[in-house]
């Protein structure tokens, strides 16, 4: 019998450390981009570090997740997005343990830089949940057993869809939309039933007569603790929301992100972090810092800065790093005093287009670029400094994965793991 539990603890033991260095969602188990893993390779190559490589079908943005030694990533089929799917890869080898393929024969708009199944599936160790757009909301168990599926209706806007779900407790939380059509809802994890739903009205699928700007977003959401509660905070047009998780009512809202003249486009996340949050418009719009919390409108009382001047393009999301606040735009990368917005040191890459976001190790920041460069440079506020330049000399556009020192990059053309 002590044999026995001994094995047991063991086991267990054995099971806690494989799930350690997870990363389940889009940008991690926290959804800041942070990995405490000091492992990570420096430095990689089509021919240097590259552990496996699996191909893919199609291009595509989304990211993959890692959990209990399996990745999982979407990509659709064929480039008109009839055939999209969630595909399981064992981490060890890159070998395809299994593909779950939908169909959805309409026909759905979306821009040729952002091809079908841009969204990030997530997963809680157990199932794995994925939205396919208005084919809809489908949920997996780790044999790749459907479990449920949940019909949200149709989206459609001439730049696709791309936001990505995340699981907190027992539920689901997605960001719907972009469209005429746009709203936050919760699902119980285990049913797919639907708990709450908050709309977001003033959508539109693009610009015309009726809509004089382009409008949307793309953003995931974020649950965060603000004054000693969770919320959820999702960056809409022209503002903040936080919701209430039980409940979907909105707490709190803090606007001034845009519009400009011809945009109120979000790209990128809110990003908050003890008492400040940030949220940077993309396209061109404009961008807020605010203190979290409060109750109601709290543009006036809450707002610490709005910029000022015409931004630059943004598509990825920033992050915060011991107060600083760490963002890439299309020109380059910039480090800015989140209390302020004041730009402390702007780096700019000639030739390299960025839309995927960052993430970090102890120390170093990653970003990838269209042309398949991984740029590592040091989380340092005071100035610029390139630690590496790895190219694997396929376009990028999706975000980097950490899990147990590997790095797992998607192209548009495959899926890496890097791994000493």
């Amino acid at each position: 019998m002590r044999l026995c539990a001994f094995l047991f603890v063991t086991m267990v033991a054995a099971a806690t450390v494989s799930f350690a260095g997870d990363w389940p969602a889009f940008r991690g188990p926290d959804r800041d981009g942070k990995s405490s893993d000091t492992k990570v390779p420096l430095e990689w190559g089509k021919e240097k570090n590259v552990r496996w490589r699996a191909e893919l079908p199609q291009a595509g943005n989304s990211s993959p997740i890692i959990s209990a030694r399996k990745v999982f990533v979407t990509c659709a089929q064929d480039r008109k997005g009839v055939e999209r799917s969630l595909y399981c890869f064992d981490r060890a080898n890159g070998k395809q343990l299994w593909v779950q393929t939908v169909t959805w024969e309409p026909a759905d708009p979306t821009y040729p830089d952002n091809p079908y199944c841009a969204s990030t599936p997530a997963t809680d160790g157990e199932r794995v949940v994925v939205w396919h757009g208005s084919a809809g909301l489908f949920c997996y168990d780790f044999a790749g057993k459907e479990l449920w599926r949940t019909d949200l209706g149709v989206f459609r806007h001439i730049w696709g869809y791309a936001s990505s779900p995340i699981i907190h407790g027992d539920r689901v939380y997605l960001n719907c939309g972009p469209g005429t059509r746009s709203f936050v809802i919760a699902l119980d994890k285990t049913t797919g039933k639907i708990l709450w739903q908050t709309d977001e009205p003033g959508g539109a699928p693009d610009k015309d007569a009726q809509h004089p700007e382009w409008l949307g977003s793309w953003g995931t959401g974020l649950v965060t603790q603000v004054e000693g509660q969770d919320q959820l905070l999702v960056f809409q047009p022209y503002h903040v929301n936080a919701y209430d998780l039980a409940t979907g009512k909105i707490l709190w809202t803090c606007g001034g992100a845009g519009p400009l003249a011809y945009t109120d486009v979000v790209v990128g996340d809110v990003a908050g972090v003890g008492k400040i949050g940030i949220a940077l418009a993309g396209y061109g719009g404009k961008g807020i810092g605010f203190k979290l919390g409060g109750s109601g409108d709290t543009t006036a009382t809450h707002r610490l800065w709005q910029s000022t001047t015409k931004p630059p393009q943004r598509i990825g999301s920033g992050m915060f790093i011991d107060n600083h606040f760490f963002v890439v735009n299309e020109p380059g990368i910039e480090c800015i005093d989140p209390a302020t917005g004041k730009t402390l040191w702007n780096h700019r890459l000639a030739g390299e287009g960025i839309w995927s976001s960052l993430v970090s190790t102890p120390g170093r920041l990653y970003i990838s670029t269209h042309k398949g460069k991984t740029l590592v440079f040091a989380a340092d506020p005071k100035e610029w400094k390139l630690l590496a330049t790895n190219d694997l000399g396929e376009r990028i556009n999706a975000t980097p994965a950490i899990s147990d020192g590997q790095m797992f990059i998607r192209t548009w053309k495959a899926l890496y793991c890097i791994g000493e």
